[in-house]
């Protein structure tokens, strides 16, 4: 349920050659248990809760936070929507269970190591290495709410729903006037009129309307101080006590912000992100990984996003963006070349240098470097023109290695899709 609903209604995703192309996310998610402390911290009504990572921690968390409580909502933790549909894969269905007390233990322990498989996560799924345990509220509403960055305002756009849920997306769909946008500007900041409209379109039935308004101020105000590019919250819902509470918690945030927002990029959980792009960040390049079967190898953003369409002009899907950069280093090559080569979909590597700052000959020897200590078993097709081309094709020639080289990208393209063909 989660993200879905923003996806369409705000374009958010790197949109090049087609439907194999998978929704990418260039910026930091952290897990709803964390979204909810930072909530809290801002003065958003968040229910009370604890993280747990094994079965002892569960038994304390019930013996210490929870110990009056005849009901507790049991959460599974992955960064990855659609968890309460999601099914297991030792068969559990449901990533997300109300339980009584005394049933928490066990149905935690069968979400603690588990495999979680959601709409979102694709057939691998996501392990689950916490859950997060929280008070049950008596609902008597749910509703939808959202912030987001919208291109066609330039700035926060605010999304309200009456209703919410796990089938958000299917409402949006076939009933779009229930959906509430309100933009904001981003130089007078929100305003009681903005915060009005977003509250007539929740449409609060118990709830006080003066503290929902300040509620929804609270959450552009995180939304703005902590650089976030979308908060979402599926459901946000009213109690039987009439507050309006933020029954879900789900936090992007500007990867360019990581240098002001330390504490919250602290939060990042690597096990949950593409171990490509994981390993690609440490070593300072731009990757992207996908789901074809050529690699790619580019200098320059925009000469990788078209080698990335010719590679599909000529029939064949690219595994992933990989832009080295005009200054790359041969250590640097080396390391693109372990990561496009870990990806066992990968049938054919392309190399497509154009060579400003950027010189052939360094990347040459990258990949002669890189092709001895990987043991390459892929054909791997090389274009390289520009600042020292010569030098470049001459180290490729005489490395004694199998590389197809290439005259120009249709060329390289059309070798490197019948490499593997």
């Amino acid at each position: 349920m989660v993200r879905g609903l923003v996806s369409k209604l705000v374009s958010r995703s790197l949109s090049v050659a087609g439907k194999w192309q998978q929704q990418q996310l260039r910026r930091l998610n952290i897990h709803e248990y964390q979204g909810a402390e930072l909530m809290g911290k801002y003065g958003i009504n968040v229910p009370k809760g604890v993280a747990v990572s094994s079965l002892d921690e569960v038994r304390k968390a019930i013996r210490d936070v929870f110990p009056n409580e005849s009901e507790v909502v049991v959460k599974s933790q992955i960064l990855a929507g659609g968890r309460g549909l999601g099914t297991f894969k030792s068969g559990l269905k449901g990533g997300v269970h109300i339980v009584k007390a005394d049933q928490v233990e066990d149905i935690a322990g069968k979400m603690l190591g588990q495999i979680l498989v959601t709409k979102q996560t694709g057939s691998q799924g996501k392990v689950v290495s916490k859950v997060y345990l929280c008070e049950k509220f008596s609902l008597v509403n749910e509703m939808y709410f959202a912030i987001t960055l919208d291109r066609k305002t330039a700035g926060p756009l605010i999304i309200a729903c009456r209703k919410g849920g796990t089938s958000i997306e299917d409402l949006a769909e076939k009933f779009p006037d229930m959906i509430i946008k309100v933009p904001i500007d981003v130089f007078k900041g929100i305003t009681d009129e903005d915060a009005t409209k977003v509250v007539d379109g929740l449409a609060p039935t118990v709830a006080d309307r003066k503290d929902a308004i300040e509620q929804v101020k609270k959450l552009y105000e995180l939304f703005c101080k902590c650089d976030c590019t979308m908060l979402e919250i599926n459901p946000i819902a009213e109690t039987s006590d009439k507050q309006l509470v933020a029954a879900d918690a789900k936090l992007n945030f500007d990867d360019n912000a990581a240098f002001r927002q330390k504490e919250i990029f602290a939060l990042r959980d690597p096990s949950q992100e593409d171990p490509r792009e994981v390993a690609a960040a440490k070593a300072d390049l731009n990757y992207i990984g996908l789901d074809g079967e050529i690699g790619c190898m580019v200098n320059g953003a925009g000469l990788a996003m078209a080698t990335m369409d010719i590679i599909k002009l000529h029939g064949g899907t690219p595994a992933n963006f990989l832009d080295v950069g005009g200054n790359a280093s041969e250590g640097q090559v080396v390391e693109a070349f372990k990561i496009l080569t870990s990806d066992d979909k990968v049938k054919a590597i392309l190399v497509n240098i154009f060579g400003g700052i950027m010189k052939c000959d360094i990347i040459a020897s990258g990949i002669v470097n890189a092709a001895k200590l990987v043991s390459l078993k892929v054909p791997v097709i090389v274009r390289l023109e520009g600042t020292n081309v010569d030098q470049g094709k001459r180290i490729l020639k005489e490395s004694g290695m199998a590389l197809i080289t290439a005259e120009d990208l249709d060329d390289a393209a059309e070798k490197a899709v019948k490499a593997y063909k």
